[in-house]
């Protein structure tokens, strides 16, 4: 270990919220990890010593955020994202963010421990922050199913499927159950993709046949019914399987109404959503000159009256996380794909630098109190992932992953300011309150008072138990 990582540092006059508390309250550091946390002024942190004082009087500091959905260097439609491992994840500490989880692919014909192998080639010293793996099941075979096993005893312990994305990524209904009857035995958590893959292709077939080929047709095809029927479908053959389920980017009232239902049965089925769908709608799909190429993901933006419900799932819990699918692709050149032919627009929106400033300004427009914005973003998905209380706390013993946040900064949201991989924001010139000050990542300087002290290769792949959050 160096000299450096041995160091001491103290967090001074900050208020320090988690999921729990709110308390104004000093923070020790010591060998990358929280020593201590005593409340500021009193005799206990003035024993605090240290070679590093951090003055962060007037500052929250919270744990660092954790995105428990990401797609670096994703291949998708004949390109890939536009950010690598090292520009993204430095991205995701100037946003807050000191852990992301990425999706490892397992292609058609090949192994999980080939699509493994080779994110981990990916990622490998090319990181900022700390990261971990989920491993996405394309080809469920018998082989498949016992690789499952030993994936989850080395710390891959989720696993993702696609109802959607025919002839690529999509699995049927008996591969679903195979794998979730599989996680069932191993502790594995299935992720599930839940749209109608094959009613969508029968819809984009019809409307590019109409010569309806703008991007706002990716929104208008892609049907909340198709959502939330795949979403209770999953629901019931999870409940088949007797397994966990976790629904990634919930986007539609009738799709939060299956996972609320559910859960009102006392099942284990999560659901997550992400910024996109919270922020931004349909409004946007249908900006002119092939601007609504820019927010085409899957599932899509909707219209903007799915927002409440969205915001008053994430208040009672049937919405437990907030990821972002950060999947960019750039406007010249790789949006550019589908001039013509929306269905070839690469789906996915940059965004893992905005979520914790976007989920701050929810705070204060009254959706959510500063201690759920933590839980949403830090301790929830550190928990349903396996990582918790390593990470996604403030607690002796947790990794020092410490973001000095302050809350009276205000930003414009631009392209033109951002550090992700990509030529455009989705959210261009949207303004917020909240910035991100000073970013510890183990205890070492990434960010340091908007300033970009980190480097690659600090980060590690960082195995994970299994889910921590079932009833």
């Amino acid at each position: 270990m160096s000299s450096r990582s041995r160091s001491r540092t103290v967090i001074r006059g900050g208020l320090v919220i988690t999921a729990s508390d709110e308390i104004h309250a000093d923070v020790l550091i010591e060998d990358g990890r929280i020593a201590a946390l005593a409340a500021s002024g009193t005799p206990a942190a003035e024993t605090f010593a240290a070679d590093r004082v951090i003055d962060a009087t007037g500052k929250y500091v919270i744990p660092g955020g954790v995105d428990a959905h990401t797609h670096m260097e994703l291949p998708f439609g004949g390109t890939h994202a536009s950010d690598t491992f090292e520009t993204g994840t430095r991205a995701a500490a100037w946003g807050g963010t000191t852990t992301i989880v990425d999706f490892a692919v397992q292609s058609v014909g090949h192994t999980l421990r080939e699509g493994l192998d080779a994110w981990h080639a990916k990622a490998e010293g090319n990181c900022a922050i700390d990261y971990g793996f989920h491993m996405i099941v394309s080809d469920v075979n018998a082989e498949t199913l016992k690789e499952m096993d030993l994936l989850v005893e080395e710390g891959v312990t989720s696993f993702k499927q696609f109802m959607a994305y025919p002839g690529v990524f999509y699995s049927d209904d008996g591969q679903i159950l195979r794998a979730m009857q599989r996680s069932a035995e191993n502790g594995g958590l299935i992720m599930m993709h839940a749209e109608n893959g094959i009613a969508i292709d029968v819809l984009v077939e019809q409307a590019l046949a109409r010569g309806e080929t703008d991007p706002r047709y990716h929104g208008e095809v892609r049907k909340v019914l198709l959502e939330a029927e795949a979403t209770h479908r999953a629901i019931k053959l999870a409940q088949v399987a007797g397994a966990p389920l976790y629904v990634v980017h919930v986007s539609a009232t009738e799709a939060v109404a299956e996972l609320a239902r559910a859960r009102d049965e006392g099942l284990n089925v999560f659901g997550e959503t992400c910024p996109q769908y919270l922020f931004l709608s349909t409004d946007n799909l249908a900006e002119p000159d092939f601007e609504g190429a820019k927010y085409v993901c899957s599932t899509p933006l909707r219209p903007r009256e799915h927002q409440a419900q969205l915001w008053k799932g994430l208040r009672t819990n049937d919405l437990q996380v907030v990821s972002t699918d950060h999947c960019p692709f750039c406007f010249v050149g790789q949006k550019e794909l589908g001039r013509g032919d929306f269905s070839k627009i690469p789906n996915g929106l940059p965004g893992v630098e905005n979520r914790m400033d976007l989920l701050h300004q929810a705070v204060l427009d009254g959706h959510i109190s500063r201690r759920r914005w933590i839980e949403i973003a830090c301790a929830t998905p550190a928990r349903m992932f396996g990582l918790y209380p390593k990470k996604g706390t403030i607690a002796p013993g947790a990794d020092a992953d410490v973001v000095i946040y302050d809350p009276q900064a205000e930003q414009v949201m631009s392209a033109s300011e951002h550090h992700m991989n990509v030529d455009y924001s989705a959210y261009e010139g949207k303004r917020v309150t909240g910035r991100v000050e000073t970013v510890l990542s183990r205890g070492e300087l990434v960010i340091t008072e908007r300033k970009y002290t980190g480097h690659a290769g600090h980060g590690v792949y960082t195995p994970r138990s299994t889910c921590q959050y079932l009833n």
